[in-house]
């Protein structure tokens, strides 16, 4: 079907997003494939649009991670959404704040589109689903519901999951998002398939799609007998099963992509952090107000101290490091669950790098990483940069200071910040041991992950306009990083 006459487009489509667009937009289901950095957001925003314009809609409820949720509402459809479609959006909290209260209240006599962002997480608890029931019975009959990294759904017998897909069905819409549908196996599409409608796969089944496509054998252990899967089959017939109701594209295949592609995405501090950081924050905003002459560097150890809380660690005057619960690392494992392929990830502190590897080790085995930082010897360090160039490692875990000079890192075209320094010249040399000679992809993709509203957010705004922050610390803006 033909886009409706009346859309517009605030930016400009990519080949691939206009192509994708034109071939879904008007389906009831559809699952968006593109991996991360091709730009599936806007094409979930244009088909809203469009769907607005055709009168099919006027309501979209967004369920994403906890590290993106907001952004839809803060900077992507301030982005991309068309300016002759009136608008209203918001994002779901709970305890919600009054404003949050007051902007729910406006949803029901807007004459326009109402937008509503909620984190995946909520549909695990009362208060969530009491609120996206309500949403969802409201407008269902003219609402799109949109699944951000659907592999959040991908445990079938997940409560949450349960919850999202019997919501789902009383939607007139449906899509799911994610760069790799099938992080762990196929067996990871089920459920999300099944959101968008039990019929799609041809089997309104779990175990019988398991039967078909899996290779299981008995095992016996504690007195009792299971079932585990050691392999798949009959790939190419679930291929083509999901090809009329899914796009799939790759960087590499995305020709009229910008050079480099960024993304943030939040994480929010745990109740510790943000005690101990308002306390230190305080401390420094008193140093400042004191009238003592403030030297640069007792100013870089108030940000260094203040960087280290929102990295989930604190090393005190006499060297000893105290961790705090760190939510970093939940959300370092969420954006690999999108990410098809290799991954370089860079890390400032050696606290953080350790527990990357810990991580990465449990959830996908000791093989798949290689690390490349201060306690890495010589040898190690060969051998790392040859596994993930030519061999089976997927994850390349390095400290952007050791890692900066005469590495050549070409085998992914992702990349993900797990923190950053306050070195301009780390930041951009570690970019570009991806984004040189030898790179296939036509695009490279960096994400940085950011706790708002800290250093953390003004380091990267920072890196990312090439300013040096010792410039920054010398200047009249200092007083603004401690706000």
């Amino acid at each position: 079907m033909s886009l409706p006459e009346k859309l517009t487009f605030k930016t400009t489509p990519f080949a691939h997003q206009l192509d994708c667009l034109e071939k879904s937009w008007s389906m009831k289901n559809y699952a968006l494939f593109l991996e991360m950095g091709c730009g599936k957001s806007k094409v979930l925003i244009d088909t809203a649009a469009a769907l607005y314009h055709a009168g099919k809609i006027d309501a979209v409820l967004l369920i994403a991670p906890k590290g993106v949720y907001m952004n839809w509402v803060d900077k992507e459809l301030p982005t991309h959404w068309p300016d002759d479609i009136p608008i209203i959006s918001s994002y779901w909290q709970s305890p919600a704040k009054p404003e949050l209260q007051d902007e729910w209240r406006k949803f029901k006599t807007f004459k326009g589109l109402r937008w509503m962002s909620m984190n995946v997480e909520a549909f695990s608890y009362e208060s969530g689903l009491k609120f996206a029931s309500s949403f969802i019975n409201a407008y269902g009959e003219r609402l799109l519901i949109g699944i951000d990294e659907s592999t959040t759904i991908k445990n079938i017998s997940a409560q949450r999951t349960k919850n999202i897909i019997a919501l789902g069905k009383k939607a007139a819409y449906r899509r799911i998002m994610t760069g790799d549908p099938v992080p762990k196996g196929p067996i990871d599409m089920y459920s999300q398939c099944c959101f968008l409608s039990p019929h799609l796969l041809g089997y309104t089944s779990f175990y019988a799609f398991r039967a078909r496509y899996c290779i299981m054998v008995e095992r016996t252990g504690g007195n009792r007998s299971f079932k585990m899967i050691t392999g798949y089959q009959r790939l190419d017939e679930l291929k083509e099963s999901i090809k009329p109701f899914s796009y799939r594209v790759t960087k590499d295949e995305c020709l009229d992509l910008p050079p480099k592609v960024y993304q943030t995405w939040d994480v929010e501090l745990s109740k510790e952090q943000l005690k101990l950081y308002k306390q230190m924050k305080d401390e420094a905003v008193a140093l400042l107000r004191s009238g003592e002459v403030v030297t640069a560097p007792m100013v870089i150890t108030q940000l260094l101290r203040l960087h280290q809380i929102t990295c989930g660690f604190l090393k005190t005057d006499d060297g000893t490091e105290i961790d705090l619960p760190n939510p970093r690392i939940d959300a370092l494992m969420d954006v690999l669950a999108g990410i098809g392929g290799k991954v370089i990830i860079w890390a400032t502190y050696r606290n953080n790098i350790k527990k990357i590897l810990k991580a990465l080790e449990d959830e996908y085995g000791k093989e798949s990483v290689v690390s490349y930082y201060g306690d890495t010897d010589s040898e190690e360090r060969r051998a790392a940069v040859q596994g993930f160039q030519n061999g089976a490692v997927r994850f390349f875990v390095g400290n952007p200071a050791t890692g900066r000079f005469g590495l050549t890192l070409t085998a992914s075209a992702s990349v993900v910040y797990f923190s950053n320094s306050y070195d301009l010249e780390h930041r951009t040399q570690s970019e570009d041991r991806v984004h040189r000679i030898g790179q296939t992809a036509s695009s490279v993709n960096y994400v940085d992950l950011v706790c708002r509203n800290t250093v953390d957010e003004r380091i990267i705004k920072a890196l990312r306009s090439k300013r040096k922050i010792s410039a920054i610390i010398n200047g009249d803006e200092l007083r603004e990083w401690f706000s």
